[in-house]
């Protein structure tokens, strides 16, 4: 070391620096998040960064804006400042550091807030090893927990958690109507703290409970609204021509699923007719198992679709993709362990294939590989080879993708009409995500002129059409703009919102439910993009 920087780094240490008295007393040291302390005397302050003596000597530096307030405020008195409370700053900063969002329903979320405006805020959270994005309206969060203080945004009046009961007749379980607002949920960050760690067993068990029998933020809001003319007896089978506003089942179909704008009084309807078909044990079950569905593959409520499912027997019952959605509820409610253990208790024999897809989310690529390998054996090699390549494609491993794709595309179309329809419509997927691929490997949004870039791609009932715009290197904007799907659940605005949140399209997993529309959007923006790449 040259003698210059010897006498830097000494007058960095020096006393030159101090704001405040050098040799204070020893003190307790927190950052923001509440997570770590340290003891140690203040040194000195510059260009807003605090220098502090642990107790073995050694010096430390850290950003004034990373302490906790109460720190952040003892310096304030060490610059000649007041000690006095000041208002705390706007909570809902978008900020690389996590804060805790507890919602009036009760749950809280913990993750960084990536995307703020007037209606709603984008929280970013890790589960599971991977990001996961969702949207919060503003009038919905109850408080906020951030450098080590809980901000009440938005007072509640909810009551008591209504006493539960795991039997027969418990309020929200099994009559259909959702029981009292719970006060708050658990598996979250204790209050004051703000907290990343998974949550254990109890915990998810105990958020599923709770939140089932509590009712949806949106509930009171929400009117029960059906046709008249429909036979709430929901016979299994109805008799006479399709017909939706006589027939239960087909009114879903036809009316709820493809409506967003009706989901939620499509779940009320549901609870509704749980309601009307109690003692008749074969309906409950069914109505239970469709709430869960709804809460599912529309709401994404994973908590309350857990506990309807559960309520509904899924676990006990032969192995379904229900059976999957179940583990992905526990997946997405924070819990690997407990999705892994469920699947596990499948035969490998009898598992869905669509566990692949779940497994390749979970990073258990090897494991979802080897369940293809198995279905090619039991008469799906089209479907197998596709959905191997899927996780491969989800790992980033994009040469062991397209050698399943390309399996795919060697199978020869035959057997009935309905096998060869679903063979040649997985060869055009398979030929669409190789395509999509190529453009993984070579996109540089930095390269690609601003403007808005339009791309199609074969969805399930027809072409799917994609508008992105991109501006300054980055992806302002995907929207589709056209299309002929029926049942996509939230794929329309899921899988766009996950092409901006990774500003690509690597790690950009298909809604699941909604698998074929998805992927339409992803190679329709690789469509888009490679297009304005040329």
């Amino acid at each position: 070391m040259n003698p210059a920087s010897s006498a830097a780094i000494l007058f960095l240490l020096s006393p030159w620096f101090v704001a405040g008295p050098v040799g204070a007393d020893v003190r307790t040291w927190t950052d923001s998040t509440g997570a770590y302390t340290v003891q140690a005397e203040l040194v000195g302050e510059t260009a807003g960064t605090v220098q502090l003596r642990r107790t073995d000597g050694r010096i430390v530096s850290l950003p004034l804006e990373r302490l906790s307030a109460a720190d952040q405020a003892y310096m304030r008195k060490q610059r000649g400042g007041s000690e006095a409370p000041v208002e705390p700053a706007d909570p809902l900063v978008p900020s690389p550091v996590s804060v805790t969002i507890e919602l009036l329903s009760g749950a809280k979320v913990t993750g960084r807030i990536s995307a703020r405006d007037d209606q709603a805020v984008m929280v970013e959270a890790d589960v599971g090893g991977r990001t996961y994005t969702r949207k919060y309206p503003l009038d919905r969060i109850h408080a906020v927990v951030a450098d080590g203080q809980r901000i009440v945004l938005n007072k509640s009046s909810d009551g008591p958690a209504a006493p539960g009961s795991s039997g027969a007749g418990a309020p929200g379980a099994d009559t259909g109507r959702p029981a009292a607002r719970v006060p708050a949920a658990v598996g979250a960050a204790k209050t004051g703290t703000a907290s990343n760690t998974v949550p254990s067993r109890a915990e998810v068990e105990s958020l599923i409970e709770q939140m089932g029998r509590a009712p949806p933020d949106w509930w009171d809001s929400t009117p029960l609204n059906y046709p008249k003319t429909l036979d709430l007896a929901w016979p299994e089978k109805p008799a006479g021509e399709w017909n939706n506003q006589k027939n239960v089942g087909q009114y879903l179909w036809d009316v709820i699923q493809p409506n967003e704008h009706k989901w939620r009084e499509g779940v009320r309807f549901v609870h509704f007719l749980l309601e009307q078909h109690q003692g008749d044990r074969e309906k409950t079950g069914r109505d239970m198992f469709y709430l869960g569905r709804l809460y599912y593959l529309l709401l994404q409520d994973y908590a309350r679709a857990a506990f309807w499912w559960r309520k509904a027997g899924v676990e006990q019952g032969p192995n379904r993709p229900e059976s999957v959605f179940l583990a992905d509820c526990y997946w997405k409610l924070g819990s690997k362990p407990m999705a892994l253990e469920y699947l596990n208790r499948m035969s490998r024999s009898a598992i869905p294939i669509t566990a692949v897809k779940q497994l390749a989310d979970m990073g258990e690529t090897r494991t979802a590989v080897q369940i293809a390998e198995a279905a090619v054996r039991g008469g799906f090699a089209d479907l197998a080879y596709l959905y191997a390549g899927d996780a491969y494609r989800i790992e980033g491993q994009f040469d062991q993708a397209i050698g399943y794709y390309e399996k795919v595309l060697k199978i020869e179309p035959r057997g009935n009409e309905g096998v060869v329809n679903r063979i040649k419509r997985a060869q055009t997927r398979a030929r669409m995500n190789v395509a999509a691929i190529r453009v993984f490997d070579q996109l540089d949004l930095t390269k690609i002129p601003d403007g808005s870039y339009r791309g199609a791609a074969p969805a399930y009932a027809g072409d799917l059409q994609v508008e992105v715009a991109v501006q300054g290197g980055r992806l302002q904007d995907v929207r589709v703009v056209q299309h002929h799907e029926k049942q996509y659940y939230a794929a329309m605005t899921e899988t766009p919102r996950k092409i901006l949140q990774r500003q690509g399209l690597r790690e950009v997993d298909a809604t699941t439910g909604a698998t074929i529309t998805s992927e339409a959007i992803i190679n329709a923006t690789a469509q888009a993009l490679g297009s304005a790449l040329k």
